[in-house]
């Protein structure tokens, strides 16, 4: 098998380039190595570089776990299932995906479940059935990722309510 090197002239100039990938924004070693096979390099160069990588402190799982459960918390609205799919696409480590989630804070989360949940109830207006908005709202949540539970005790709240 012939790998094309796409113009990358040694291990030292890979070193820099996958440190300055590195360097722009907290990444997960999935996402190292790929980047890596892209540049040309060899299994063995690739566990080289990455296993320096981490001793300089340019790779950390549990940093990149932290920050991306967070960020996909505060700025895309994810609840807890869809962060912990996503980590484990991610192929972070079970252990890594507990502590993410366990750093974000609970009230905050359901504070945001409260406000999506009302939102998204607000939007179904025009849904007449209140079985059909009740399994849309369902459907809209659990997509996001928020827990069975959360949306079952939000549901049984509207339970007397008209749409």
């Amino acid at each position: 098998m012939e790998r094309k090197n796409k113009g990358y002239t040694g291990l030292e100039q890979a070193l820099a380039n996958i440190r300055r990938y590195c360097s722009y924004q907290e990444r997960c070693h999935l996402e190292v190595k790929e980047k890596l096979f892209e540049m040309g390099m060899y299994p063995k160069q690739v566990d080289e570089i990455i296993s320096g990588l981490i001793s300089d402190n340019y790779l950390n799982e549990e940093r990149f776990a932290m920050q991306f459960a967070g960020g996909k918390f505060r700025i895309k609205k994810w609840g807890r299932n869809k962060i912990a799919y996503a980590l484990k696409q991610k192929q972070v480590s079970p252990f890594l995906v507990k502590q993410a989630l366990k750093s974000i804070d609970n009230v905050e989360y359901l504070e945001l479940f409260e406000k999506t949940a009302e939102e998204k109830w607000v939007a179904l207006k025009g849904e007449r059935n209140i079985f059909t908005k009740k399994a849309k709202l369902r459907n809209f949540l659990m997509q996001r990722g928020f827990e069975s539970a959360h949306i079952l005790d939000w549901l049984k709240q509207k339970q007397g309510v008209t749409p």
